[in-house]
């Protein structure tokens, strides 16, 4: 978030617990983000991203959304599609495009969290939640997939070969599973889970207003920074 010259802010650490297969974090995310630019002149938000996988388990490949989203929720075809409808709409208002299909997948999200946490340290990490988010819900990318990952990386300028190398480091993909252990053993059972000052959660994807009027009531316990 751009920082007002000259004027006094308030820095706030903003956790986010995610997953990149949840439409609900994407939406969330942009609504805090307008939430975030209304308070650009008082509010510098230190954004830390954190794994979540909606779906540990699943295989190489991934499973079709709708026989998903029975199988685990009891979801009828018709829900499923009432529910398209409303997230697209939902997307319209925060600028994002969800393109759902009949024919779309689910997939696991291990090794893209492992190149998200070692994104982090090149000070890419926001970008890369941005285009794996895109990939995924607007262009129907596999996230499983080595190829598909490895071009996204590379198309932000980060090195392929090092990537590649994080992909099939065992460490990473431990070093997730602790993370999101971690996470589950301090009581996030769902995502989006927002973390303000590691003190203060919002669940779920509240509206821009509720979260605007959370991080100004948070933001006044704090001292002023320079």
């Amino acid at each position: 978030m751009p920082i007002a010259v000259g004027k006094k802010m308030k820095k706030l650490r903003i956790d986010i617990v995610s997953d990149v297969v949840c439409p609900w974090c994407i939406i969330g995310y942009k609504r805090l983000e307008q939430a975030l630019l209304a308070l650009s002149d008082t509010i510098d938000a230190d954004i830390h991203w954190h794994p979540f996988e909606l779906n540990p388990a699943m295989p190489i490949g991934g499973e079709h959304l709708q026989q998903h989203l029975a199988k685990k929720y009891g979801t009828s075809i018709e829900a499923s599609l009432q529910a398209r409808q409303t997230l697209s709409a939902l997307g319209q208002e925060v600028g994002f495009q969800f393109n759902f299909s009949d024919n779309m997948r689910i997939y696991n999200t291990r090794k893209a969290h492992q190149l998200l946490m070692w994104a982090n340290s090149q000070g890419k990490q926001l970008e890369l939640e941005m285009a794996l988010f895109r990939a995924y819900f607007t262009f129907g990318q596999a996230l499983d997939d080595d190829d598909v990952l490895l071009d996204l990386v590379q198309s932000l300028g980060l090195d392929r070969d090092i990537c590649r190398a994080v992909l099939t480091d065992e460490s990473w993909a431990k070093t997730v599973s602790v993370t999101e252990q971690q996470w589950l053993e301090a009581g996030i059972q769902a995502v989006p889970a927002l973390i303000i000052e590691q003190r203060h959660l919002i669940s779920g994807a509240q509206t821009t207003e509720i979260l605007q009027q959370a991080l100004e009531d948070i933001a006044q316990q704090l001292p002023m920074t320079q």
